[in-house]
């Protein structure tokens, strides 16, 4: 009985543990507008957490180029590029010390995500440029 009981507890906090993870698809909305912009999936690379754009979510954009990019990615597709560089977790509930970047505006700040402690599907991404900043509340992607 006591195995049971064991594996009961040990599959149920397993789901409560990576329910709770910041890595997958998160659909964006656009803070002022309140519009679906695109789904990033987050992941880890060596160590770091990125995002990169999966799908664009906005009628008729859907194969939009990042004319406002620079260097590589100028004029390159939305969906692929990297709107979250570097970030690493702080040890407590942030992922912070990276980059994000703004493909419609050609923009890169510094910036920090973490978790809404209250619901756990919704993710604070906020930028920072110069000592002003900004915060979106992106929504996890559910399969």
């Amino acid at each position: 009985m006591r195995p049971v009981i064991f594996l009961i507890l040990f599959f149920f906090s397993c789901g409560l543990l990576f329910g709770q993870s910041i890595f997958g698809k998160w659909k964006t909305i656009d803070d002022k507008s309140g519009i679906e912009k695109a789904v990033v999936e987050i992941y880890e690379y060596e160590g770091l957490v990125y995002g990169k754009v999966v799908e664009i979510l906005e009628q008729g954009r859907e194969n939009e180029l990042c004319t406002k990019c620079k260097g590589e990615d100028k004029n390159k597709p939305i969906v692929g590029i990297k709107v979250i560089k570097g970030l690493k977790f702080n040890g407590k509930d942030e992922y912070k010390g990276g980059r994000l970047f703004d493909p419609e505006y050609g923009v890169e700040v510094r910036g920090k995500i973490w978790l809404q402690p209250k619901n756990k599907d919704k993710l604070m991404v906020r930028g920072y440029l110069a000592f002003l900043y900004r915060t979106q509340t992106w929504l996890r992607v559910k399969d």
